[in-house]
């Protein structure tokens, strides 16, 4: 008699579509995922042989130099820790829990130590923000576009930081994801990813923005459309939900801060003893002119360099961008410029203003492929033996 047997349960329809999606969908961002993976090998290629050369730990000065310490810290210890410098008292309140949290689960579930935890974080969140950028970019002109913009910004001047184990790729997958939900109309999820990169970066205030901006238009130009308040709630409630949830994370963490150090604005206090505060741009008016004074040619490429930001800004307007994504870009740019503090650390900042460069990613995607892929690879190099040049030398990025 034959035994009798039983076939497996048949997956559900739901399920099985799903899974087809984020297959299809994956199928569809190899191109670019490759393609950033490509360019970021390219800087750590230039990184590791002259490090390697003069006997430089590449781990090392990826995962335990500057920020990147500090993140390390918390993980390890929590909050609570200062420094006494010369200019005041460094708390690392100033730095955002959810890179620490990575860390420390990392450590929990993997051999390596938080240091390295919070590199692989980082190295994992770079491929995540590349798909959200191609994601983007694929939607608004053509996956050709979304390639480019994404290789583009793994060739970001200062994208060897890409590399380590900061919170930028982190908060550039969460900010790109986000605003690619906004524009498909999927607010609660726009507004669960401003939540995590509000516990990510204080950057966040500017995806908020975005996301409260879109949401408040839409709202506004339903109702001077005659739509009654009442069905105007009932039709948005999901665009409501996601308005409502985008502020909380960011406002978790001041809250936070708030409450260890007994001060409702306590988080600015902290931010203004490490330099950091916001002035309307006197200090970088201020800084400029100095540099123009006590070296004209390096003044003068600070000047370019402004005028390329707002040249691009300019571009993205004229480009007519939809409306998330030019909040978000200036906003992104007015936190950047518009505060004291280091100012060698400001083009890192603006690195997650990813749709500045969707006007230079459509013009490359329109030449023939070689060449496009000829303009990328110069990007990698120079990009490369910049990042190379600073990770080898004193810093700060």
């Amino acid at each position: 008699m034959l035994e009798r047997t039983h076939a497996p349960p048949a997956a559900r329809p739901g399920a099985l579509l799903l899974r087809e999606r984020a297959e299809a969908a994956l199928r569809d961002a190899a191109p670019a995922l490759l393609a950033y993976a490509a360019v970021r090998l390219t800087g750590l290629l230039l990184l590791t042989v002259p490090a390697v050369a003069t006997g430089r730990d590449v781990l090392g000065l990826l995962s335990r130099r500057w920020d990147a310490v500090w993140y390390t810290r918390i993980a390890e210890h929590g909050y609570g820790f200062e420094i006494a410098t010369p200019d005041g008292v460094h708390s690392n309140l100033a730095f955002f829990p959810l890179l620490p949290a990575l860390e420390r689960v990392l450590a929990a579930l993997t051999p390596f130590e938080a240091a390295t935890s919070g590199l692989l974080a980082g190295w994992l969140a770079s491929l995540a923000a590349a798909w959200g950028i191609y994601a983007v970019g694929a939607r608004l002109r053509g996956p050709a576009t979304g390639v480019v913009l994404a290789a583009l910004w793994g060739a970001y001047p200062t994208g060897f930081v890409q590399s380590m184990a900061y919170t930028e790729t982190l908060f550039t997958a969460f900010a790109a994801w986000s605003l690619y939900a906004v524009l498909t109309g999927r607010w609660p999820a726009a507004g669960a990813l401003a939540v995590l990169a509000g516990l990510t970066r204080p950057t966040a205030a500017a995806l908020v923005a975005a996301v409260v901006v879109a949401a408040g238009v839409a709202l506004v130009r339903d109702w001077r459309a005659g739509i009654p308040p009442a069905v105007l709630l009932r039709l948005h409630r999901p665009m409501l939900l996601g308005l409502l949830l985008a502020p909380l994370g960011w406002l978790s963490y001041m809250l936070f801060v708030a409450a260890r150090r007994g001060d409702l604005l306590a988080y600015f206090a902290v931010q203004d003893a490490w330099g950091n505060g916001f002035d309307g741009g006197r200090a970088l008016a201020g800084f400029t002119a100095e540099t123009l004074r006590s070296n004209t040619l390096a003044g003068l490429g600070l000047c370019a360099a402004l005028a390329l930001v707002f040249w691009l800004l300019r571009l993205c307007v004229r480009q007519r961008q939809p409306l998330p994504l030019l909040v978000y870009s200036f906003a992104v740019v007015a936190v950047s410029l518009a505060g004291s503090g280091y100012f060698g650390s400001r083009p890192r900042l603006m690195m997650p203003a990813f749709p500045l460069l969707l006007p230079a990613a459509v013009v490359v995607a329109r030449q023939q492929p070689a060449r496009a892929a000829l303009i990328c690879a110069v990007a990698a190099v120079a990009s490369g033996v910049y990042g190379a040049v600073t990770l080898l030398g004193p810093g700060p990025p």
